[in-house]
């Protein structure tokens, strides 16, 4: 099976190209070879943006090509003459974060609604899917749509408000003793995927018939609260007793206006999933790797090499301002109390 990724070189769709590869699909990817060349696969060097992509691509044709990085309607705008007729398969990956905020039933499902009213992140996706459906209905382009949901993988520590370029951040904080802030009590569910597990149910799509025209979310069937979370991801990290500081998620966009859409918009929700679908259509699929072993790996990927444990100042002050200002509201409502006894 001949594939084309769009990207391939990201935390979801290294994983993804891997697997593809190790099943003996023959993988191409387009992108702008910034980063290290993926073996086994055939890189076209070029921005998909471009004008000059479609001389890049030549006349080849795909059974499948699997899109990492389109953002919006006019993304899917752009691809459609590239592809139309030379794919029996074009992969959107979309975003679990599409669905409804806030949710009207804990269990989501592919018929969810896809509404976000937080995040443009979220409402630009909503578009394109939108763009391709409209695509298939008037004159049958072969899409499959993929909402994964918070996906990692070695390179990422997956904690909500954390860096995810230098993610090694919140590990220095933990090991430092410095506090990390949790949105909320920390008792809302979440779902948080590695990445070689969203690997089997993606790859186990290409060259479907029968998944065109359908939509599937493929994530973890372990839901854990983000106290467990962030507990475990302590556990990994050598820190018994992590300093966790809980701030309502209104509080925290109040300071921090740009954290709105992943926040409200997203993890401050319960994010619990049914994946009969990808599992009907993939029956190899299922998500072995529980958080607790996944983050282990992650930490040993990062301590193999001190280069890798950056930190991120900008997010690493954030920490520490959304702190000091909660701890001066507590004095002060400690005062008030005080004063009215």
């Amino acid at each position: 099976m001949r594939i084309l990724f769009l990207g391939g070189t990201g935390v979801i769709s290294t994983a993804c190209s891997q697997l593809a590869i190790a099943r003996g699909f023959e993988v191409t990817l387009l992108n702008r070879a910034r980063r290290e060349a993926l073996a086994g696969a055939r890189t076209i060097v070029a921005d998909i943006a471009d004008a000059g992509v479609a001389t890049a691509l030549g006349s080849e044709r795909w059974d499948a090509v699997v899109d990492f990085i389109a953002f919006d309607a006019a993304a899917i705008e752009q691809r459609l003459p590239l592809f139309r007729g030379r794919t029996r398969q074009y992969v959107f990956i979309s975003t679990a974060s599409a669905y409804q905020k806030p949710a009207t039933h804990h269990l989501i499902t592919e018929s969810t609604p896809l509404v976000n009213p937080f995040w443009d992140y979220s409402q630009k996706k909503i578009a394109a899917e939108e763009r391709l459906v409209r695509a298939h209905r008037e004159e049958a382009f072969p899409f499959t749509i993929i909402r994964p949901s918070l996906t990692y993988g070695d390179t990422v520590i997956p904690l909500v408000l954390n860096s995810w370029m230098q993610s090694y951040t919140a590990i220095a904080r933990l090991r430092a003793g410095k506090p990390l802030v949790v949105p909320g009590d920390g008792l809302s569910l979440w779902t948080i995927t590695h990445n070689s597990d969203f690997a089997v149910g993606l790859v186990g799509l290409l060259g479907h018939a029968g998944a065109i025209g359908h939509a599937f979310h493929i994530t973890s069937d372990e839901a854990l609260t983000w106290n467990q979370i962030f507990t475990q991801t302590a556990e990994a990290a050598g820190v018994t007793s992590p300093r966790l500081v809980h701030l309502a998620s209104d509080f925290i966009t109040a300071l921090y206006p740009e954290t709105t859409g992943t926040l409200l918009g997203d993890k401050a929700h319960s994010a619990i999933f049914d994946n009969t679908k990808i599992k009907r259509f993939v029956p190899d699929y299922g998500a072995k790797k529980r958080f607790r072993d996944g983050i282990a790996q992650t930490l040993r990927w990062f301590e193999a090499d001190p280069r890798r444990q950056t930190i991120d100042e900008m997010v690493d002050r954030r920490y520490d301002r959304l702190v000091a200002c909660y701890e001066r509201g507590l004095a002060e409502a400690r005062r008030e109390s005080a004063a009215s006894q």
